[in-house]
């Protein structure tokens, strides 16, 4: 292994961490995201040769093991028996959520079936990332074996349309949905407290990582996604060939959640925080290995596929929401949990000046990212 290959390695790694380390300390750093910010220095270093001689096959390594290795870890912070005890609108909401993404995923493909290549490939990483986000859309590129231009050109359409989403939501948002939907009103809450601090600590914050308390019981998690992902990729080998991958994929991801429920599991600090960190590793790899001669070829049909799926789906969502009489604040932020995934929760219940709808906020989030990879697989092989 020469010198050149082993800096490369060493970027894979390190990159990610300055990148966290960056959003802790910058706002504006925090508002681009880490996975934006990963796949634009992917993409520099890759187009402008300056990766070694034989960086693919240490390339498809890293895009192979990343989100396997992050999923459980993402899981396991996941806690079901809270979302179960939920009731009313936040059930219906995210119920009437996947309703809506789910057809616009299905309209979109029978709208573009014959002008987008792979299509019901783009059906499936849709269907992924408007329930759970970019973990489960770096899943699906995995489990559906996905070209890298077609995952990268429909993730850039994908966070280019979710800024101009997020731009609404922050500013006018809120009294737009209350011109057709009715206000928030505080419901009693019982015994279940929410304290954003925490929220920021579960989701956001690294603070405390390496201390011996927090790094070792992570190290353990660590090591059980490892079991799992073995595991998994073992009892996959009695599928099909063509379905393996995503065998492996949905088998991660049920024993996350299995993973869950145990108290021990579920109570580790910062796992979510390091399955992110294996997500931008993705990011960073993935984007390195395209050709951005190719992505400048916009392709407007899938443009506009994504733009059905995100703002179709939210809109009908936002219809629908008033013969089940929920309110404008609950379908914002189960919207906004669906499209851009729990850690912005916190940034939308700041704007809605409403903190009570954090927790609702995070359940729907959550359960999307449960949910999204068996979606995604689902509605793929479905319009195979």
């Amino acid at each position: 292994m020469n010198v050149r290959i082993v800096l490369m390695l060493v970027f894979f790694v390190v990159t990610p961490i300055i990148v966290i380390i960056l959003e802790q300390k910058f706002k504006m750093v925090r508002k681009l995201g880490g996975v934006l910010i990963c796949y634009i220095l992917g993409a520099l270093v890759g187009n402008l040769g300056l990766l070694p001689a034989g960086a693919e096959v240490y390339q498809d390594w890293f895009t192979k093991l990343a989100v396997p290795l992050a999923l459980p870890l993402i899981l396991f912070s996941m806690d079901v028996k809270k979302w179960l005890k939920m009731a009313g609108s936040t059930i219906s909401s995210l119920l009437l959520g996947l309703f809506t993404v789910v057809l616009f995923i299905f309209i979109g493909y029978w709208i573009f079936k014959d002008s987008i290549p792979d299509s019901w490939k783009v059906a499936g990483m849709l269907s992924a990332v408007y329930t759970g986000g970019t973990p489960n859309m770096a899943a699906m590129k995995t489990a559906l074996n996905v070209d890298n231009e077609l995952y990268l050109m429909t993730h850039t359409y994908e966070v280019a349309l979710g800024a101009i989403y997020l731009i609404f939501i922050l500013s006018v948002g809120q009294r737009v949905f209350l011109m057709w939907l009715p206000p928030f009103r505080k419901p009693d809450t019982g015994s279940v407290t929410v304290a954003e601090s925490s929220i920021e600590g579960e989701f956001e914050s690294y603070d405390g990582y390496f201390r011996k308390k927090t790094l070792l019981p992570v190290l353990g998690a660590f090591g059980l996604s490892v079991l799992i992902f073995a595991v998994s990729y073992g009892v996959s080998m009695l599928f099909p060939a063509d379905f393996s991958t995503a065998a492996t994929i949905l088998l991660i991801t049920t024993l996350g959640i299995a993973a869950s429920f145990v108290p021990r599991i579920k109570n580790i600090q910062k796992t979510f925080q390091t399955g992110m960190y294996f997500i931008l590793i993705f990011s960073l790899v993935v984007s390195s290995m395209a050709d951005i001669r190719k992505l400048v070829n916009i392709s407007f049909d899938l443009f506009w596929y994504v733009g059905l799926a995100m703002f179709g789906s939210h809109l009908l969502h936002a219809f629908l929401a008033r013969f089940f009489k929920i309110d404008a604040d609950t379908v914002i932020i189960s919207g906004s949990a669906l499209i851009c995934s729990p850690p912005f929760v916190p940034l939308v219940a700041g704007a809605l000046k409403n903190r009570d709808v954090i927790l609702t906020g995070l359940i729907v989030g959550i359960v999307g990212y449960a949910v999204g990879n068996y979606l995604g697989v689902s509605i793929a092989y479905l319009l195979r």
